[in-house]
Order: C-alpha cells, then structure tokens, then sequence
C-alpha cells in the first residue's frame, strides 16, 4: 500500500471509529497539485465534530504523520487538517452542504474504502 493510500486509510478509521457521516474519499491527484486526496465527512453537532478532529489527529500522529497544517478551530463549522497528500475536511452538517465540496471537485475520483 503507498504511503497516501496507508494514510488515507488512517484518516478513514479514525472518522469512522467516531462515527463520522457520510465519509468521502475523493482522489484530486490528475487535477490539483494541491494534494492527491480529499476526506471528507461532518459530525451531527459541534462537539462530534471536535471529536472527530481530535481522533484524526491522534491516530495519524500513532501513525507517525505530522500535521503541515489546521485551519478551523474548536467548536468551529469546518475544520481542515492539511497532512501534505491529504486533506482533511470535518464539517458540520449545514456547512458541508453549504459548500458542498463533493460537487466542487466531482472531476476528481470517487474511492471506495
């Protein structure tokens, strides 16, 4: 398994053990320079969202992959963790779609875990 797919696998059991909803994988390797994938998922309320961020960061840093970069913060509508390859996005459930991130980069590749 190459090392952005082992990470994304990661990310994915981390949301999904915090019942993250909805949990996308979008593969934007053939279309953005910015990262070969998005995750993305929302919690049901603020606090699940804090969860869910907090066991992402935890499992990937057990995992031995360094945070580059969050924007958002505690409580906030959407957070995004930034691990280079990968993007983390965790919304709540009106922002996500508000923003509807899966339409924006429906050029990329839907994957399946």
């Amino acid at each position: 398994m190459s090392k952005d797919k082992n990470m994304v696998q990661v990310i994915y059991d981390a949301l999904e053990e915090k019942k993250g909803e909805d949990i996308q994988v979008i593969d934007i390797s053939a279309i953005s320079v910015m990262a070969d994938y998005f995750v993305i998922t929302n919690g049901g309320s603020t606090s699940q969202v804090d969860a869910l961020v907090e066991n992402v960061e935890e499992q990937m840093h057990k995992a031995g992959y360094s945070l580059k970069q969050r924007e958002g913060k505690r409580g906030g509508a959407w957070v995004l963790l930034d691990y280079g390859d990968v993007i983390v996005h965790i919304f709540d459930k009106e922002s996500r779609s508000f923003y509807n991130l899966e339409r924006i980069w429906s050029d990329g590749k839907t994957v399946e875990m």
